[in-house]
């Protein structure tokens, strides 16, 4: 049996392209005698679709686009990820559902059990959990058809679950497992997958055939890495990682084989190399999907705004990414020199307008109302309103989109201005700690210096004030992000932290600003996620909570 994996990017509730992208690959198939072709969860309305399941026009569009996938299947046959109608009277409308089609017939559908509602899963809201397992019976073979979550409950071992699908379609004898997920990112869902893979392998003795998406859905980031893995728990081949790919398998080769790879084993990637590939894919697909072409940001002079413009440039070309220099009187002239010669490297173009003149206007017309008051953040923020102002222009008068340049440390402890420089259509570094930053620089100068050392090696400053420093504000970037790390990611609590070995003033601290600032982070742009716990849709705190205030 010839078994084809298809690894694409869908685009949600793009039906035209979804299935223009699924024709290429069965009609790929079908040249090349293939048997039965593998597509990702949801492949055909893209996932997550999230509220757009609640629209009955929705799911007809979705099950016109399984007819018209039957009508390619003569001589062959198609897996593909679905939502289908619950006929039942009780519970959820749909299902999250794996369609098994051949010789132009929906021949068998088999239902998602385990729903995750947990970080940026919310599928019970729309799917009733299946609750009868069977094989699929395809050329004299017995299919363990899984959807994704389905797998990841290995002998009943995962606590949010109490259910084992592959526990009970084992005990109809099914000769492989075929798994259709849709798996976001972050960096360490590589190792996460393959120990799920190869537990479900050892533990059934049955070769797998994983199938994952590619591509951005606005927040959420899928690396593909699709895996056929054989019976041993060793993996067969797994295809390309942030790109399309496709590939074809003789089942009986996967089943015969041992331990070698069919392909060159793809390179192992850092952990700051998937960050760096990730958010280049994110931006990529961001302004594709959405039908923008160009991008703008502020430079400032500082290493957030420089490996912003440096990925942004990786994703659209330097063509499309236009810079703006914001300096005040209190820029320092080597902030502008370094952003000048920045653009020189990278080929972009930038402008410099000064605030100067326009910063004075702001304070001439408060002057009523600030007599007597000493210089704060009022003024500081004024600075950096009124540059969001000037970039918004931009935006609105020549159709570019403004890219967020803010840091995860930052927007952890509120260091950013509302209506300023947190303003944007996207947030690249937003679930990106500022030591991370440091190491994407870094990354971006592997082979030459792209991104100035000047700009790399000096202290970081927002240059609202005199002399101004981030450390005249915030703990040491290495302390803070540790400390932000255990928090956010890791949900260690102040008395943990402590125990950890932090300082418990310094805790109380950082999270307290942490837990003021949700406000702030509320009205921020969609945050490309990178981590196992990202501020937007995967973290959901309230705004005007007490906890540890």
């Amino acid at each position: 049996m010839k078994i084809a994996v298809a690894q694409n990017n869908y685009h949600i509730g793009n039906f035209q392209s979804n299935f223009q992208k699924m024709k290429i690959a069965i009609e790929r198939a079908k040249a090349n005698k293939a048997d039965l072709v593998l597509f990702s969860e949801l492949s055909v309305c893209g996932y997550p679709p999230r509220d757009f399941l609640e629209f009955d026009d929705f799911i007809s569009r979705c099950e016109e686009v399984i007819q018209k996938i039957a009508a390619l299947t003569e001589g062959i046959a198609v897996i593909a990820g679905c939502p289908a109608r619950n006929p039942r009277i009780e519970g959820k409308d749909l299902f999250n559902s794996a369609y098994f089609i051949e010789n132009k017939e929906v021949k068998t559908v088999v239902h998602k059990a385990l729903l995750p509602t947990y970080d940026v899963f919310d599928e019970y809201r729309y799917f009733e959990p299946n609750r009868e397992f069977h094989v699929v019976h395809f050329q004299g073979k017995k299919i363990a058809l899984t959807v994704c979550e389905d797998i990841w409950n290995v002998g009943n071992d995962n606590p949010l679950y109490t259910l084992c699908p592959m526990d009970e379609i084992i005990k109809e004898l099914p000769d492989f497992i075929v798994n259709i997920s849709a798996s976001p990112f972050d960096y360490n869902q590589t190792e996460n997958r393959l120990r799920v893979l190869r537990a479900n392998a050892e533990r059934y003795r049955l070769p797998i055939f994983y199938v994952n998406h590619v591509g951005a859905q606005t927040e959420l980031i899928f690396d593909g890495g699709s895996y056929v893995m054989n019976a041993k728990g060793k993996v067969f081949d797994e295809l390309s990682y942030f790109k399309e790919d496709y590939r074809e398998y003789i089942l009986e080769e996967i089943i015969e084989s041992e331990n070698t790879l069919h392909h060159d084993k793809m390179p192992v990637l850092s952990k700051i190399e998937k960050i760096h590939d990730a958010l280049v894919l994110g931006i990529e697909d961001y302004f594709r999907k959405l039908d923008f072409q160009k991008a703008i940001l502020g430079l400032s002079g500082g290493i957030d705004s420089a490996v912003t413009m440096a990925l942004a440039v990786k994703a659209l070309g330097k063509e499309n990414v236009m810079s703006v220099l914001l300096p005040s009187e209190y820029s320092s002239q080597h902030s502008i020199d370094d952003s000048v010669e920045l653009c020189k490297r990278i080929g972009s173009s930038y402008d410099l307008i000064s605030i100067k003149e326009t910063y004075q206007a702001y304070l001439e017309t408060m002057q009523p109302v600030f007599t007597g008051t000493e210089f704060n953040i009022a003024e500081e923020n004024i600075q950096a309103r009124i540059r969001g102002n000037i970039l918004m222009a931009y935006s609105n008068k020549f159709k570019y989109i403004l890219l967020n340049t803010s840091n995860k440390s930052e927007a952890a402890v509120g260091y950013g201005t509302l209506y300023g420089d947190m303003c944007g259509g996207l947030s690249v570094l937003g679930d990106v700690y500022k030591t991370q930053v440091y190491e994407l620089a870094a990354y971006t100068n592997r082979e030459k210096e792209i991104i100035p050392k000047n700009i790399i090696d000096k202290a970081p400053s927002a240059e609202l004030r005199p002399n101004q420093k981030d450390s005249d504000s915030l703990p040491d970037y290495a302390v803070l992000d540790e400390v932000l790390f255990q928090y956010i990611e890791q949900r260690q609590g102040p008395k943990e932290l402590v125990k950890m070995g932090f300082e418990k003033t310094l805790v109380d601290r950082v999270l307290k600003l942490v837990n003021q600032n949700e406000f702030k982070r509320y009205q921020t742009p969609p945050v490309l996620r990178v981590s196992p716990k990202a501020f937007g849709m995967g973290r959901r705190m309230p705004i005007v909570g007490r906890y540890l205030s």
